[in-house]
């Protein structure tokens, strides 16, 4: 079953400019934003453009450009916040939810970047 879009989701909204948002980083491919509810210091979702609806979509049918412009905006944020365990910071999380399950509030493909305190486990042990 091919993947369905809702472009009156809220990401799509904010990507028309119809909701505001407090930009981090903007390309031609790629908009990140800080989370109007923070879980850590560092809490900002990053979503492509275009019309995909979760992380298995865009990784399927995203073009070159838009996947590596995602990835690479991803890195200059982790960079730019001081998280980054390669640039002397102490870490972070990303997490990308998918459909029902996976427990995905907007059916627009979004990444969370979390960081700046401990952020335990995100399983308790096997």
């Amino acid at each position: 079953m091919p993947f369905a879009y809702d472009d009156q989701n809220i990401f799509a909204k904010i990507l028309r400019g119809e909701i505001p948002n407090d930009t981090v980083m903007e390309t031609d491919h790629t908009l990140a934003f800080n989370d109007i509810r923070p879980q850590a210091p560092v809490h900002v979702l990053v979503i492509p453009k275009g019309p995909y609806v979760c992380h298995d979509h865009f990784a399927a049918e995203a073009s070159d450009a838009e996947l590596a412009d995602f990835l690479r905006v991803t890195a200059r944020i982790v960079a730019e916040a001081g998280i980054s365990p390669g640039d002397g910071g102490a870490g972070y999380r990303t997490i990308s939810n998918a459909g029902q399950d996976g427990v995905q509030e907007v059916p627009h493909y979004h990444l969370h970047i979390l960081g700046g305190r401990p952020l335990g486990r995100m399983l308790p042990p096997a």
